[in-house]
């Protein structure tokens, strides 16, 4: 697939991760609509970049712990494009979660938004996507394969990330590839000390830390990987080797 001229459907597209993957596709002459919760004046930023790239783009609100608006903010895309080429997968949250201090309620939003809401969009665009012999995108974490201290509620939804991705890959072929990129060391928490930052560089075979760019590469590769689908691709400088 060339991306020229194709409909994108980023989740989580405002910030971060989803804000380079959206400008990468902008760039590579894509039509972006990019899906947002609470991030409103970070949407409306990107679009101004992607305009000013000429890209067609679209900023689209919802919130994707509820299954509805997974759904609804499909079929907007969909009217806005008139079919869609390429979901990303992006939208999702983290944070610790000690044993001990795990609510119900945590585990059900970080479940929701980052593997619930992954099936939800994928169902409702499935049929477009078909049509175009289009692609998703998921987003995991290297860190279902070397789990870190106090995250399990959320490393329990990125490895059920990696599972859907290779479920999709299967049930959606052969019309619609599905992958997923699993990012490393990437993006690091503000509030990490330098130490901490450090130990993430040297965390890597290539002995520093990736950027959001780098994942946006990953997702334009994939985009364009015609006879690749079912594959979680690790963006992480070699973490999963060192």
């Amino acid at each position: 697939m060339e991306p020229q001229g194709q409909a994108a459907l980023v989740t989580g597209g405002a910030r971060r991760l989803g804000r380079a993957i959206a400008l990468a596709l902008g760039r590579a002459g894509m039509r972006v609509a990019i899906h947002y919760n609470a991030s409103a004046a970070a949407a409306e930023a990107v679009l101004a970049e992607l305009r000013a790239l000429g890209a067609p783009c679209v900023a689209i609100p919802g919130d994707l712990g509820r299954t509805a608006e997974c759904e609804r903010v499909v079929e907007t895309a969909l009217a806005e494009w008139g079919g869609l080429d390429l979901l990303v997968n992006n939208a999702g949250i983290w944070g610790p979660t000690p044993i001990g201090s795990v609510t119900e309620a945590r585990w059900d939003e970080l479940l929701n938004t980052n593997l619930r809401s992954m099936f939800f969009v994928a169902q409702r665009a499935a049929p477009a996507l078909r049509a175009a012999h289009g692609a998703i995108i998921n987003i995991a974490d290297v860190g279902v394969e070397r789990p870190w201290h106090n995250h399990v509620p959320y490393l329990v939804s990125k490895g059920g990330v990696v599972t859907l991705t290779r479920a999709l890959a299967k049930d959606l072929a052969p019309e619609v590839r599905v992958n997923a990129i699993a990012p490393g060391p990437v993006l690091l928490p503000d509030d990490w000390t330098d130490e901490q930052k450090e130990q993430a560089a040297r965390s890597t075979l290539l002995q520093r830390v990736g950027s959001a760019d780098d994942i946006a590469h990953a997702a334009l590769y994939l985009a364009r990987a015609g006879y690749v689908t079912g594959v979680v691709l690790p963006v992480d400088g070699g973490h999963l080797l060192h």
